[in-house]
């Protein structure tokens, strides 16, 4: 018999689970920092923060809430009569936070790490007993527990972490591991979880605490405690190399946010954003497995000298299982100023065997030199500085209109937005700014004359962010351009860093509006002409995450319209759907986009049977697959075996010749956007024509 059923036997029988460890475990409590730092933060809640929040009882019951889904938030650990003697806490976290009086909030965690402990030694004596590998079963896992109700026995529990270790032996058989493998996997995994539960401190826990509690107020607020600061600043300095990718929690996972534009793996391009790391390692060395490890851990082991490999293990966003991961290599590197500027290309459109010439100008951030700045150089580099040379570049290679491409432009110098927008328009106010008393700034171009009044799009995406969005909705507002891509991320909101006793806090202090008056706070910028996009809007984007605030308007200010696109659109559309229609790229974004999404409601749990689980696989590759190949067949490149070759090699085909011929996915969007700026062009050509 093998070991799933007798364990499954044993939990029939009520086998109870032993809580406390052997070795009894030391109680974490707050410091007397910490309790004055917890004051300093309420009040820089209640005094400093954007929004007029209201430290009642419902604000208490959405913070304990919080700080429950952070400590357990899929309900393996914690049992319903584990919480219930803290339930006082639904009534009084916010008298808990503003007296400083952190002793039932650390004693929650302590009863927690008592649970976490006592789990990982049981799942290790399970492997001290021996795996028997058969998976066939007819069982099956519920993928996702948060909204499950607290077990009220610990046999539950029990069964469940049965189901869990028949899973994670499952998914690394799936892997062609062998049964030594797998045993020496999980226990390296599981003593990993078990040692690092046990080095916690007072600080780790302090800063899960504030989490909660600043999370309950939107997501862009949070406490950074010494050692964050520290590493903050190092980030900002750009004073110790890593590889340029900006990640975030995600469960017992660490997932990609973002890409630095310029840095190692945005250059490397073996990373995408939701992409999941489940393991690190050193030039040649062993892969350590960071699945449950702290965020910052993560961070530690990803980061090292300039020039030097780190291999991660990566789970591509669009995988359809934790068992379809692939190992990428990336050499460490600072980010400079030169891998961020702007870049410009000269692409041809034709049309009725004519070519048009149509200039693109890469912006992958808002970036200024403030040191030259500052010392009063005269040739310091910026972004508007940049951009407006490739302009004059264009200019003298006689392009008949200009595309801006903002893609995964993350934001940066606001500055550089505001002045950048002067590059088009003839002096004008470009974005308004509130307080948190209802106070506007107003920034504007001050300027006269344009270095550009020609035919313009922005091509945006779900990353283009803060800047990026200001930018685009000046434009879109002025009518000075068409706005084509994907809704954009929808990070409207000002941060500022401020000094506590100990540590600092992150605190929102205001947010953005257009001259229009509509914020891009959480909904962003909408394109004129929307693409198909495997960027997955309920993973990324300001409306993915928890608590941010919302949308809403300001009064309007008075600004000159430069055009109206809005009364050509139609037409724009209608050409625009007749070419995607044909066009390969876009048909697959399309599919693959409705694919995920059909994938995603169907994956509630995952079948511990192994054919099952490789049929439910195969078969969710192989539409992924049939996809991909309809694609390069319609490009006339070579078709793929395994889908998980897409990545890497779906466009680097040795027989292309061009950019244009490879036609890699993200390519279509520049080309496309080239095609309705020309059609634009010619559109408003007509217009004036008529009118005379």
């Amino acid at each position: 018999m093998s070991l799933f059923a007798t364990l499954s036997r044993s939990v029939a029988l009520a086998v109870m689970l032993v809580i406390t460890s052997p070795t009894a475990l030391a109680q974490i409590a707050p410091t007397d920092e910490q309790r004055q730092a917890a004051v300093e933060i309420a009040d820089s809640l209640r005094y400093g923060h954007y929004a007029d929040t209201n430290f009642d009882e419902q604000w208490s019951q959405d913070a304990f809430q919080r700080y429950l889904n952070i400590l357990d938030g899929q309900r393996y650990y914690l049992l319903s009569r584990d919480i219930e003697p803290y339930r006082h806490l639904e009534h009084g976290m916010a008298e808990a936070l503003f007296s400083g009086d952190l002793d039932d909030a650390f004693s929650l965690y302590n009863r927690l790490n008592e649970r976490r402990t006592a789990r990982f030694e049981w799942l290790l004596e399970r492997l001290d007993e021996g795996l028997s590998f058969e998976f066939e079963s007819d069982e099956r896992l519920e993928v996702d527990r948060e909204d499950s109700p607290w077990a009220t026995r610990e046999s539950e529990l029990d069964e469940l972490w049965r189901k869990r270790l028949k899973n994670d032996a499952l998914t690394l058989a799936l892997t062609d591991q062998d049964d030594e493998q797998i045993e020496n996997n999980l226990r390296q995994r599981y003593k990993g979880q078990l040692s690092r539960l046990r080095q916690t401190e007072s600080e780790d826990v302090f800063g899960l605490i504030m989490s909660a509690v600043a999370s309950t107020i939107d997501p862009h607020t949070g406490y950074l405690s010494p050692r964050q600061s520290e590493s903050f600043d190092i980030q900002m300095s750009l004073s110790l190399e890593g590889i340029g990718a900006a990640l975030q929690s995600d469960g017992e996972y660490v997932k990609v946010a973002s890409l630095v534009p310029g840095g190692p793996a945005d250059r490397a391009g073996v990373l995408e954003p939701a992409d999941r790391i489940i393991a690190v390692g050193q030039e040649d060395g062993e892969m350590v497995n960071v699945i449950g490890m702290r965020l910052d851990n993560v961070v530690d082991l990803i980061r090292g000298p300039k020039g030097s490999v780190v291999r991660l293990d990566v789970v591509p966003a669009q995988a359809v299982d934790m068992t379809r991961s692939q190992v990428v290599e990336i050499t460490r590197d600072t980010v400079s100023l030169e891998d961020q500027a702007a870049s410009s290309e000269v692409i041809e459109v034709e049309r009725n065997g004519q070519p048009h010439r149509i200039g693109v100008i890469d912006i992958p951030t808002f970036y200024v030199d403030f040191d030259a700045w500052k010392a009063g150089e005269e040739e310091y580099r910026s972004t508007t500085r940049d951009v407006a040379r490739e302009i004059e570049k264009l200019k003298q290679e006689g392009v008949e209109g200009i595309v801006l491409d903002l893609r995964n432009n993350g934001g940066g110098a606001l500055q550089e937005a505001n002045s950048l927008i002067g590059l088009f328009i003839d002096r004008g106010p470009t974005v308004q700014v509130r307080d948190a008393q209802g106070r506007i700034q107003l920034y504007g171009d001050t300027e006269a004359g344009t270095v550009y009044d020609g035919p313009l799009t922005v091509l945006v995406n779900r990353i283009s962010a803060s800047a990026s969005e200001i930018f685009a909705g000046a434009i879109q507002d002025y009518g000075r351009g068409i706005i084509v891509g994907n809704p954009t991320f929808g990070k409207g909101t000002v941060q500022t860093l401020n000094d506590l006793s100990h540590g600092q806090i992150k605190l929102t202090r205001a947010k953005f509006y257009r001259i229009s008056g509509d914020s891009t706070q959480n909904r962003g910028v909408e394109p004129d002409i929307v693409f198909p996009s495997l960027i997955d809007p309920e993973r990324i984007g300001e409306s993915s995450l928890d608590n941010a605030l919302a949308w809403d308007t300001v009064q309007n200010v008075q600004y000159r319209r430069y055009g109206a696109p809005e009364s050509v659109l139609p037409a724009l559309i209608s050409q625009y759907e007749q070419r995607a229609q044909g066009n390969p790229n876009f048909r697959y974004l399309e599919r693959q986009s409705a694919l995920a999404r059909q994938l995603r409601e169907q994956h509630t749990s995952v079948s511990l049977n192994r054919e099952q689980r490789q049929r439910e696989l195969e078969a969710q590759e192989a539409e992924k697959l049939s996809l991909e190949n309809q694609r390069r067949r319609a490009l006339g490149l070579t078709e793929l075996e395994e889908w998980m070759d897409a990545r890497s090699s779906a466009d680097n085909d040795d027989e292309a010749d061009s950019e244009e011929d490879k036609m890699p996915v993200d390519r279509a969007h520049v080309l496309e956007a080239a095609e309705i700026l020309l059609d634009y062009a010619h559109l408003q050509e007509e217009r004036r024509m008529a009118k005379r």
